[in-house]
């Protein structure tokens, strides 16, 4: 137990950090660090939307998710260099697009898109999970960015968004599976959820034997101690724009962390 969880509770996220405005030229984006586990989330936002909402003065969000080559112990190839796109990359890209949208007020758009860039430069378990959680905290920083500007007269977000991994090994609910963790549980779900505890959407399975409605209700007791956890760390490392900041978004990065001591969970 200690030694997967290097010392963690068991309902304990792992060192939480974020740096802003890794990108010059995209609205919002973030280095997102969940333990070993480091996301790069861009958004940017260009006119024009897809057929089926022109022409109905709506706006539109899509996301793209790739893990890049050196991002796991063996090298994981270019999906441009195989000419094809991996089911699991189209089904993450998914899930975020869906989560973002759940909390995002396209109507306040008019027929512009929002493109949200996730890439995974180093992968220890909780990736799309990790995505998710950076990707909403880069379209943040980009909605303040867009009122700044004028490009938009009222917030775009409605709630806070944030996902959580949780897994059953043995007799107990874990949180924030990592890597090593993952090859050794017996059931594991990603939950994306509000601040509020409102539920966007569940993945899960079981990968041993059938669990139990109790042993569930114990990992979604989990998953929103997690979402406590995530909603301190919001606080704590909100963006705000720079003294300086102009048009030419000649921005250096800067960052916040928060480590989790035992003694607040």
């Amino acid at each position: 137990m200690v030694r997967l969880r290097q010392r963690r509770r068991p309902n304990e996220m792992r060192p939480l950090h974020v740096t802003y405005d890794m990108y010059a030229f995209a609205s919002g984006s973030t280095l997102f660090e969940i333990g070993n586990t480091k996301v790069l989330c861009a958004v940017t936002l260009q006119n024009g939307v897809p057929y089926f909402l022109r022409g109905k003065q709506a706006g539109w969000l899509t996301a793209e998710y790739a893990m890049l080559p050196a991002s796991t112990p063996v090298r994981t190839a270019r999906e441009t260099a195989v000419n094809k796109r991996n089911g699991r990359t189209i089904e993450i890209a998914r899930l975020i697009g869906r989560s973002l949208r759940s909390v995002t007020r396209l109507d306040l758009l008019g027929e512009r898109t929002i493109f949200v860039d996730c890439d995974v430069l180093q992968a220890d378990g909780s990736t799309r999970t990790a995505c998710v959680t950076g990707a909403y905290l880069a379209l943040k920083a980009a909605e303040k960015r867009w009122l700044y500007e004028g490009l938009l007269s009222e917030s775009l977000i409605t709630e806070e968004l944030m996902a959580v991994s949780v897994g059953w090994r043995g007799d107990e609910a874990l949180l924030d599976i990592d890597y090593a963790e993952d090859s050794s549980i017996s059931a594991d779900f990603n939950f994306v959820l509000t601040r509020a505890a409102r539920l966007v959407e569940i993945q899960g399975t079981s990968e041993g034997n059938p669990i139990l409605w109790e042993q569930f209700d114990q990992l979604r007791a989990v998953a929103l101690l997690g979402v406590e956890q995530l909603g301190h760390f919001f606080d704590e490392n909100s963006y705000a724009l720079p003294p300086a900041h102009s048009s030419d978004r000649s921005l250096a990065p800067f960052s916040k962390h928060h480590q989790y001591h035992h003694e607040m969970i």
